[in-house]
């Protein structure tokens, strides 16, 4: 009687020593090759350089956003300043928008101030309505 050997099964496996190499590198070349977009800056449309027109100081709601992140509010020529959050800058302006037709907010920023305040103060005064701002930085 003849005696059967069985065939070996040859291993049907994937060999996987190498696929962690392969990952890596397609991990690299993804990140090298992808480009992300740049951060854009506000939306504000800036008017053309003009001439300069001179303003009655009761026509400008004065807006100081200081270094320690303080807004101070001061209308026209009025001696009296006010410390307000940037979350009641929409009603200060609705007040003195009412009242005056003509006026302009001025938004003087210190070069130190949260870049998020000065955010903060514009979309409050967009929200409320204001056509006219002007924004200038302060000298320190």
């Amino acid at each position: 009687m003849a005696v059967m050997r069985r065939k070996k099964r040859t291993d049907s496996e994937i060999p996987t020593a190498s696929m962690a190499d392969i990952a890596f590198l397609l991990l690299i070349f993804f990140l090298t090759t992808t480009v992300f977009d740049e951060e854009k800056g506000l939306p504000i449309v800036l008017p053309e350089a003009a001439e300069t027109i001179e303003v009655s100081q009761k026509n400008i709601l004065h807006l100081i956003v200081q270094a320690d992140g303080v807004i101070r509010v001061k209308a026209g020529e009025s001696p009296q300043e006010q410390t307000v959050s940037a979350n009641d800058l929409g009603a200060i302006w609705r007040i003195n928008a009412a009242q005056n037709e003509n006026l302009i907010a001025a938004v003087n920023t210190s070069p130190n101030a949260p870049y998020r305040l000065m955010i903060d103060v514009l979309d409050a005064l967009q929200t409320a309505g204001a056509q006219k701002i002007s924004l200038q930085l302060l000298e320190e």
